[in-house]
């Protein structure tokens, strides 16, 4: 059994400016579109990195759900740059590239078919360490041993695994959390949700997991709708909240409601579906389909109970699931695939691709450690009840 957490996590208002304590010579400072430059956070990162002695040089232009070319792109200018410290800044996106340039940069003859085997990467930290800032308040990317690649020519995203790529440093600054629109709130707050429910779940939960995803999930309950409207009380603690989340399931591991969402993301012709919306929409459905595992079960009764829901077993995990319904409808997330963007996956091409969808969630990362095995059958029935928004029934 393994616990790996960065060395230094610095969190609350503020903590950004501990960047001016890293030693080093040079670092590179990775970071997606203009959302950092515009709040001003890219350059106050930048300046403390030169407080801290170091020359500075910056990769932008990460896109949501990076591609495996950017981070080819990404390790290339690290090569020339030569830094001993990457420096991620922003969503989800800037920092799981940054996790995959990294190998690529300490390892220019690796391949990306390589790092897709899970905890298959080559020893890092050979030229340089790794320090995250997440600008958002759910994928607690900047504590995991996990980064998601997308390979746009497959239509797929990797999830990729490695202890080897859990940061040396997490800041986790809520400031920098305040100016994220309402829709990018929801989505990965909830994203945050099922981090900690399919961490508290998963078959290889621990005693060191579980208190964090327990805390994790009543967090996000009771302050996810004020962080929505805009409260910075409520920003600050989601903030928190979605950090334990991250340290709970990037030991414990996650399940198929991630499997799923990894696979359905990017399938689609018309555009892509946000990684936190597709775990919303699937988490009440895949409890469920679990809950017929007894063990599981009494996992999913466990956190109802911490809620406050009462009741008998069965009642509570239903009730659990009309609660996660119920915060999907405040925070305006439809509640199936065929409502998501006004219809922008029709139910032709759905059905055409369900097959191949369920085939791929089924080979995911994410589906070793959900405590119910799913059949390709039972994959596609899955995938449709979360398609027209009908309740699992099997």
């Amino acid at each position: 059994m393994r616990f790996t957490l960065p060395r230094d996590v610095y969190y609350g208002a503020g903590s950004l400016a501990e960047l001016k304590n890293l030693k080093g010579s040079r670092a590179i400072v990775v970071t997606g579109g203009h959302s950092m430059k515009r709040t001003g956070f890219l350059d106050k990162t930048v300046n403390y990195l030169k407080e801290a002695g170091m020359e500075v040089e910056v990769f932008d232009g990460v896109e949501p759900d990076p591609s495996v070319e950017t981070v080819y792109r990404g390790a290339e200018a690290m090569r020339k740059f030569n830094p001993d410290w990457i420096v991620a800044i922003g969503g989800g996106s800037p920092i799981d590239a940054a996790k995959a340039m990294w190998a690529f940069y300490e390892y220019p003859n690796v391949k990306f078919e390589d790092l897709i085997t899970p905890f298959s990467f080559p020893t890092l930290r050979q030229k340089a360490k790794f320090c995250a800032i997440s600008s958002t308040s759910g994928t607690a990317t900047e504590v995991t041993a996990f980064a998601v690649i997308t390979d746009y020519k497959k239509g797929i995203k990797y999830p990729l695994a490695d202890f080897n790529i859990t940061p040396d440093v997490a800041i986790v600054d809520p400031e920098i959390a305040y100016s994220m629109p309402q829709s990018l709130t929801a989505y990965t707050g909830m994203d945050a949700l099922t981090h900690a429910i399919e961490a508290y779940v998963s078959t290889v939960h621990s005693v060191y997991t579980d208190p964090l995803a327990m805390q994790a999930i009543k967090m996000v309950f009771e302050y996810l709708p004020d962080s929505y409207n805009g409260s910075h009380v409520a920003r600050d603690q989601m903030h928190n909240a979605q950090c334990l989340a991250g340290m709970a399931f990037s030991n414990a591991l996650l399940g198929i409601v991630h499997s799923m969402a990894h696979k359905t993301g990017a399938a689609f012709k018309n555009g892509h579906i946000p990684h936190g919306c597709a775990n919303a929409m699937y988490l009440p459905n895949v409890i469920r389909f679990n809950s017929k595992n007894p063990v599981a079960a009494a996992r999913y009764v466990e956190i109802a109970e911490a809620c406050g829901i009462v009741g008998s077993a069965e009642n509570k995990i239903e009730a659990l699931c009309k609660k996660i319904e119920d915060y999907n409808k405040i925070l305006n997330i439809p509640a199936c695939i065929k409502d998501f963007n006004n219809g922008m996956v029709p139910e032709d091409e759905f059905k055409a691709k369900v097959h191949d969808i369920a085939k791929n969630a089924i080979a995911d990362a994410c589906t070793g450690s959900n405590p119910r095995q799913p059949s390709q059958e039972e994959m596609e029935k899955l995938l449709t009840y979360c398609y027209y928004g009908q309740k699992v029934d099997f």
